[in-house]
């Protein structure tokens, strides 16, 4: 993790405490994005299936109450699992970072099959990882190859 401290606003910690009441999941963080309408949250990987729920009931449960889609994505220290994680289900085959003037850039093979949906519609799923990694791990662009 990034030496920066994540800083929760009082709604993000709502949120966290909510999905931990509705799935006894431990929740590690929360991100509201409003861009893609959406708040991203982040449990250990081990938790994703519990925190989602069976066919996705937690998930569809939240959206109801919060109104905006519900994202959950596995955590881990390490980079390249994380990247894992954040573009599920798409099938990473390899990570580059690439450091230039100071900023960290992040090149990430995909089977060519999985890119549009590494991708996401209008860019929201690059537009997850960039948030994630940017938030973890100092990372200032990821590019899906």
């Amino acid at each position: 993790m990034s030496n920066k401290q994540v800083k929760l606003t009082p709604e993000e910690l709502r949120y966290m405490a909510l999905l931990h009441e509705l799935t006894g999941v431990h929740v590690r963080d929360c991100i509201i994005d409003d861009e893609f309408n959406r708040i991203i949250f982040v449990v250990n990987p081990s938790e994703v299936g519990q925190a989602i729920g069976p066919r996705g009931i937690n998930v569809q449960r939240l959206r109801k109450i919060l109104g905006r889609n519900i994202e959950i994505v596995g955590y881990s220290e390490k980079l390249e699992e994380m990247i894992r994680f954040v573009l599920i289900p798409a099938r990473v085959r390899d990570v580059r970072i690439v450091t230039r003037g100071g900023k960290k850039t992040i090149y990430v093979s995909v089977e060519p099959s999985d890119k549009g949906i590494a991708i996401g519609k209008n860019g929201k799923n690059v537009a997850r990882a960039r948030l994630l990694l940017g938030r973890y791990f100092g990372i200032d662009n990821v590019v899906i190859a």
